[in-house]
């Protein structure tokens, strides 16, 4: 049995290495860039007016002048005019191009304008008042976007102000999720009195469908032969699969034999941590795939208890996931609100409400019914991380969190 310490270190450092694609830039929001994205102009290109006013010389203003006659109007995208007179000014229009010959802007607030004369009311204006300059924001050829960033709507807004009508991103690997265990049916079934509905594949798969990844369910038994079938056909197709069941000590936990005799290499089976202790991890080059670490089978198999499965899946396999496209994942912490004890010497996840509170993240105990009682994690928003060499924890203290909502 290893540390959680020691199974985080083994799984980054075993990463699935994606591909490439080009998508056009209204199927990009959500995914992750692949290439740097430079800016191929200043932003802004231009000195531009910030407010609705006029264009005026701060220092005529200065030497004592309020009255300016106004020359014309400056409106956004025109090429800038030129003051003639610097006693006079421009009405300009937010956006437009500040003239050649001014380097203020007062607001039409400001302002009073009767036949062509505009009287200053205020009693300050500096150079650069309501002006965005060229550059301010970023210069021609500066880094914009970089490899591993998350394209939200404000980056799409940036990629298309560069032009890019199209754009390159990680490929999602292609996921397996398989549930195993005679005693679950469908969620269409009704059971009978022995038997559950799965839920752990549909919790799963909602989690990836949050970071925009697609998966396939299936649902094997608990059958050797039949699982050593399946999991072969089912490896051939994907890149990633995760199981849930299957993975302990039981009679039936037949996954962690089955994954080896089809060639998975185990990095680990059982880590120091509640819930989740019998979770196992591999990879594979198979036979029958192409050869190099690209071809590579990536198994996540996680202990069937619905909460096990839950927060093994959000402590390990998505930032997992995560990583291999290039994603910085930012751990995240929060104060104990009430003290805690654990005597097991293992690392615990304890389930937490997280509330913001004077800026601080406070994060309460909500102990459940165990690793089984996943109706629980309805009240809970998150896991806080308590490290396995101590028993006692004191309201106050600080520890990392996973949080999932």
């Amino acid at each position: 049995m290893i540390s959680v310490t020691e199974a985080t270190h083994i799984i980054q450092s075993n990463l699935f290495k994606p591909k490439k694609e080009v998508v056009k830039l209204e199927s990009a929001t959500g995914r992750i860039v692949a290439e740097s994205i430079f800016a191929d102009r200043d932003f802004p290109p231009f000195n531009r007016a910030t407010m609705d006013g006029i264009a005026i010389d701060a220092k005529t203003f200065q030497l004592g002048r309020k009255l300016f006659s106004v020359e014309g109007i400056q409106a956004a995208g025109q090429p800038a005019a030129t003051l003639s007179n610097n006693q006079n000014c421009f009405e300009i229009m937010t956006g437009a191009m500040l003239p050649n010959g001014t380097n203020a802007v007062v607001r039409y607030e400001d302002v009073d304008i009767e036949n062509g004369i505009a009287s200053i009311k205020i009693s300050t204006v500096n150079e650069g008042d309501n002006i965005h300059f060229k550059g301010m924001d970023a210069s021609e050829n500066s880094v914009l976007i970089e490899v591993g960033t998350k394209l939200s709507p404000a980056e799409i807004a940036l990629l298309a102000s560069v032009g890019k009508t199209s754009v390159a991103i990680f490929s999602y690997p292609t996921i397996a999720i398989i549930s195993t265990g005679d005693e679950l049916v469908s969620i269409d079934r009704k059971p009978l009195p022995h038997q559950i509905r799965t839920s752990n594949s549909h919790a799963i798969q909602s989690a990836l469908i949050e970071m925009g990844c697609h998966s396939t369910i299936f649902h094997l038994t608990d059958n050797e032969e039949i699982l050593k079938t399946e999991l072969n056909k089912i490896a051939s197709d994907f890149d990633v699969i995760i199981l849930s069941g299957g993975v302990s000590k039981g009679k039936f936990d037949f996954v962690p034999a089955v994954l080896e005799s089809l060639g998975i290499k185990k990095m680990f089976h059982q880590v120091s941590q509640k819930p989740g202790k019998p979770m196992w991890f591999g990879r594979g080059p198979l036979p029958w795939r192409e050869s190099g670490d690209e071809a590579d089978v990536f198994v996540f198999a996680l202990p069937g208890n619905p909460v096990s499965t839950f927060m093994c899946f959000h402590r390990h396999v998505k930032p997992w996931l995560l990583k291999s496209l290039g994603v910085e994942v930012e751990s995240q912490q929060a104060v104990l609100a009430s003290d805690f004890s654990f005597k097991p010497e293992l690392t615990y996840f304890l389930q937490v409400n997280v509330k913001n509170e004077d800026g601080k993240l406070l994060a309460f105990p909500v102990v459940g019914g165990g690793s089984g009682d996943f109706v629980n994690l309805k009240e809970v928003n998150g896991f806080l991380e308590l490290p396995a060499e101590r028993n006692e924890f004191k309201a106050g203290e600080v520890f990392q969190l996973i949080r999932f909502k």
